[in-house]
């Protein structure tokens, strides 16, 4: 069983920047795909980025690209997301994932953190 820790959340202004993180606490952590999504009230669970085991191949949902940036460091078990130039529509509560294949499919991550709020104002 893989739990899954998230913070750095909270509230900044427009334009601003915040880094989540994600602990995990599986030593298989670094075979792991790992993914961040996010939901926003009253809207489905959408893909932002996801990582692959090495840390080689990253993929982002267009409305993040060139924005934000999934990192891993496997030696902390820990995988981060660098959030740039914030704009009041990343409003959202943000989850890390685990899964074994880099997907942007939410159903093929099998483990969850309890996610972190980040609230964007203009």
């Amino acid at each position: 069983q893989v739990q899954l820790v998230e913070s750095g959340g909270g509230l900044v202004q427009a334009g601003d920047s915040l880094r989540l993180s994600c602990a995990a606490s599986e030593r298989t952590f670094s075979s792991r795909t790992m993914g961040w999504f996010r939901q926003a009230p009253g809207k489905e669970r959408e893909f932002v980025a996801f990582i692959n085991w090495t840390g080689g191949s990253t993929y982002y949902a267009d409305s993040v690209k060139g924005r934000f940036t999934i990192s891993r460091d496997n030696a902390k078990n820990t995988v981060y997301l660098q959030m740039n130039s914030l704009k009041p529509e990343d409003t959202a509560v943000y989850y890390c994932a685990a899964g074994l294949y880099p997907t942007t499919s939410a159903s093929r991550y099998a483990y969850w953190g309890q996610g972190t709020q980040v609230t964007v104002s203009s």
